[in-house]
């Protein structure tokens, strides 16, 4: 008694139950939503039961008139068993449908709502997790939350139901037999308890093992040519396998205490069972029940077993189900995104995308989560038709202004606004509703699979073939599109497979300029391209009569001639350079 006391002030003192409720409470806030499914779900469940148990009074009722010759009744009770048994077959399978049919509906409803929230939360917060953590959790997690709001309220409401209407049924044949019926639950309850305590852990470390191996699988498949290149294929394999050991054990050594516990109660369910056979066949034997009312009492004694075995088993799903609730509540409850000023932003792009939108950004000072200090007082402005970059070493902070232009970041200290061409009397705020006006061409390959009108149409849904081809021809793409049997039907594979490095950052030039935003954003995006194809893309987007702003980061100062102002990142500042500095910049290239 003392180890129970003391277990529960532990996991008071720990914050356990009271985590545990503030989970239950989330999961609430989605099992609301679907209490018509819940109820349809509980009532089918329990008239199920009902038809189950009924089938029990006349399979008794049947054997009676056997062993007692009553042949006047048994064609009237035969046609009633055969017809609850058809009713009882009619139920499980309309039930099983129904069951299917809403978990899979709550199922999407749910990760979709999860899947929106991922999406606007904060990026810096949301890049402390690996990407197979997060898609693990928003698929196992979230399954298991929706297959457990439907079920774990209904399943209570059900099994204890089937319970005491089994139980009201014994006690009112023979009530002594319910004592044997019901021996085994104090046991059932007792073993089940070691289980329990080694459960949320158990599922805690199997979450974390799985998110763990699908984070491995995923990166190793998405990098299948490094690990062929640098012949690494025996590292992986081995490394694959030494996860794969950790979980297998860990798996082991939870499925020992299950085995152990389930040839207790297995044990335990033999006693219980013969128990009430020799119960049966003595009531029998002393003329103090019938034939058939003890047949229905084995019958009803699996019941009763079943359903406490059941109730006993919603203690590890609810666990399981916080534990769930918890791993996606650490990423949606995380800062979120304010999209507050989306109706403003497209009322501000409206009034003014035939003049032009630049953006200016005053002393801002930025510094990530881990403490690593960037920009201090940085500035820097561009307007539209104008093509301004951005200079330095690796590392400097050139992706984290576009970042933080993106407001994907934000700093901490500075004014940082979009504006009516240079008239700063008409501006907005940056946020995340700014990045409507924005296009933007990452580092690296960033191309999905599909083909190359797809891809196009993700930025511009209504594109017409004309525009694409308009585009693709200012990005220099049309030269090689064109030659392509399929043309810009062409498929494009994973990570823009089946193309050059140099063919799929035109191709994602191309899609950023087809989108038509005020402000366009190019980090590193023509890294891959000669220099000569270069300055021709960039020329075709200063010539091209849309009034767009332009601003790319480059560690090549090849084209810095055409651009209309050069920022160097230096000492976390941005620092125009004048025209003898870009000159020398371009001859010591």
């Amino acid at each position: 008694m003392k180890d129970k006391i003391f277990l529960v002030w532990k996991h008071l003192k720990q914050g356990t139950l009271k985590k545990m409720w503030k989970q239950t409470l989330w999961i609430y806030q989605y099992g609301k939503r679907y209490w018509k499914a819940m109820i349809l779900y509980t009532l089918l469940g329990i008239t199920g039961t009902g038809v189950s148990l009924i089938s029990s009074l006349i399979s008794k009722d049947l054997v009676d008139i056997i062993t007692g010759h009553q042949t006047g009744k048994l064609l009237s009770t035969f046609a009633a068993m055969i017809g609850f048994s058809v009713a009882n077959i009619l139920v499980s399978q309309a039930s099983g449908y129904a069951s299917t049919f809403i978990n899979l509906k709550v199922d999407s409803e749910i990760k979709n709502d999860i899947f929106s929230k991922m999406l606007v939360t904060d990026w810096e917060s949301l890049t402390d997790y690996h990407t197979g953590d997060l898609v693990t959790r928003w698929s196992s997690d979230a399954s298991n939350i929706s297959s457990g709001i439907l079920n774990w309220i209904p399943n209570l409401i059900i099994y204890t139901f089937r319970f005491i209407s089994a139980l009201a049924i014994v006690l009112y044949y023979d009530p002594t037999f319910a004592l044997f019926a019901l021996l085994g639950i104090p046991f059932s309850a007792l073993l089940s308890r070691p289980l329990l305590r080694r459960m949320r852990d158990n599922n805690q470390r199997s979450a974390a093992m799985n998110a763990k191996l699908y984070g491995f699988n995923q990166e190793a498949f998405s990098n299948i040519q490094t690990i062929k290149a640098f012949d690494l294929i025996h590292f992986y394999t081995d490394k694959l396998k030494s996860l794969q050991k950790d979980y297998i054990d860990m798996r082991l050594d939870f499925q020992k205490m299950s085995i152990l516990t389930s040839v207790l109660m297995s044990i335990i369910g033999f006693i219980v069972s013969y128990s009430c056979y020799g119960w049966g066949i003595y009531r029998v034997w002393s003329n103090a029940i019938s034939y058939g009312t003890m047949t229905m009492f084995l019958s009803l004694s699996g019941t009763l077993t079943s359903a406490v075995n059941s109730l006993v088993s919603l203690i590890p799903s609810a666990i399981s189900l916080t534990i769930s609730a918890g791993r996606l509540m650490d990423i949606v409850e995380m800062p979120q995104e304010d999209y507050s000023q989306d109706s403003a932003v497209r009322s501000f792009e409206k009034q003014y995308r035939e003049e032009g939108i630049g953006l200016n950004m005053q002393d801002l000072s930025y510094t990530y989560h881990n403490g690593t200090s960037v920009f201090a007082n940085a500035s820097m402005e561009a307007y539209p038709h104008e093509i301004v970059a951005l200079v330095g070493p690796s590392g400097e902070g050139k992706t984290t202004m576009l970042r933080l232009i993106l407001s994907l970041l934000t700093p901490q200290t500075g004014s940082f606004h979009v504006c009516a061409g240079k008239n700063h009397s008409n501006m907005l705020d940056m946020s995340p509703s700014t990045r409507k006006l924005f296009s933007y061409v990452p580092q690296g390959n960033t191309m999905f699979s599909g083909t190359i009108a797809e891809n196009m149409r993700n930025v511009k849904q209504d594109a017409t073939d004309e525009e694409i081809i308009e585009a693709l021809k200012l990005a220099c793409a049309w030269e090689f599109v064109e030659k392509l049997p399929d043309g810009i039907e062409s498929v494009i594979k994973e990570r823009g497979g089946g193309f050059s490095e140099g063919q799929a950052q035109r191709l994602s030039i191309a899609r950023a300029l087809l989108r038509k935003s005020p402000i366009l954003l190019l980090d590193e995006a023509t890294s891959a391209l000669d220099v000569a194809t270069e300055r021709k893309v960039l020329r075709n987007i200063m010539q091209d009569t849309y009034p767009r702003t332009c601003i790319v980061t480059t560690h090549r100062p090849t084209v810095l001639n055409i651009c209309t102002r050069v920022y160097a990142i230096r000492d976390k500042r941005c620092e125009v350079l004048g025209d003898g500095e870009i000159q020398k910049m371009v001859k010591e290239f």
